[in-house]
């Protein structure tokens, strides 16, 4: 190579090396954010069946999120008492470690304890090792209190990045979402509108999500899930369906083992015609 060509290296490369660098960075984008499409519930449902927690067709899993919290999560233990159901509370870490004793309460009353994170954090960027630190915190901290192992995971606002699946797998934690919602967290939210949100989506087999804590959304919005509880269990009860933990629901047709993560059948194309519905709008042949 000419001395003329040696010159022109040094740019060449200096232009060359941001174009080399979006490959492997679009990369890890995608490895990221990709899983965070199973938020959309019917893409779930379809392609992800055990990840949305169906399980078995006479029962109904009913789940709760972002306690413990003293102010509120004692009057969800008492009524379920009073209705003779048990749940499983996707508990925060930092909460479980700050309030000990009420979340060894939870276990005590017979609930299962699932893990939530460490905090109520939005994964904008890609931090595996984070995820993977936090999600151990949290998984340790139930262990340590209530002497079991966690067997689930539901990441904050239902957002499954690579990086939070990979760390709840690695931790023989299977993740887990829902398959209907109260929108409890609404600041206008009621029972009768949390009833009547759950009922849209709602069926045997299904996955309940509420939540006992107001710590992450509007302040006292608690109130309209603990409302909406009885008559959500009197429902399920007279659809022929018991209500209960994950733990008894055999989601994907199995009481242990990690479930499988994609259904073989499920249409390439799914993703382009699993576009989110208004919750609120009834859909064809549900109750």
């Amino acid at each position: 190579m000419g001395q003329q060509g040696r010159a022109l290296m040094p740019p060449v490369a200096a232009a060359l090396a941001p174009a080399a660098a979006v490959a492997p960075a679009a990369a890890v984008a995608a490895a990221h954010i990709v899983p965070a499409a199973t938020w959309l519930p019917r893409l779930r449902a379809l392609c992800f069946p055990r990840l949305a927690g169906l399980g078995r067709p006479d029962h109904v899993a009913l789940t709760f999120d972002d306690g413990p919290d003293p102010r509120s999560t004692p009057y969800f233990l008492d009524t379920l008492d009073r209705l003779g159901v048990r749940a499983t509370f996707f508990v925060l870490g930092e909460h479980a470690a700050r309030f000990p004793e009420l979340t060894g309460d939870i276990a005590r009353r017979g609930h299962e304890l699932a893990v939530h994170g460490w905090t109520h954090s939005r994964p904008w960027l890609p931090a595996p090792a984070r995820d993977l630190a936090e999600i151990a915190r949290a998984a340790r901290a139930v262990r340590d209190i209530t002497g079991r192992q966690p067997l689930w995971y539901r990441p904050p606002y239902g957002i499954l990045t690579g990086g939070r699946w990979a760390a709840g797998r690695r931790l023989g934690l299977r993740p887990v979402l829902w398959t209907a919602w109260g929108r409890d967290w609404t600041a206008d939210a009621t029972p009768a509108t949390v009833r009547a949100t759950v009922s849209v989506d709602l069926a045997g087999g299904g996955t309940i999500l509420l939540h006992d804590s107001d710590r992450a959304s509007a302040p006292g919005c608690w109130r309209a899930a603990l409302g909406a509880l009885p008559a959500l269990v009197v429902g399920c009860r007279d659809a022929g369906w018991e209500v209960g933990t994950l733990a008894e629901h055999a989601v994907g047709g199995h009481e242990t083992g990690h479930p499988e993560d994609r259904r073989a059948d499920c249409p390439p194309d799914t993703a382009r015609r699993a576009a989110p519905r208004d919750p609120r709008r009834p859909a064809a042949g549900r109750r």
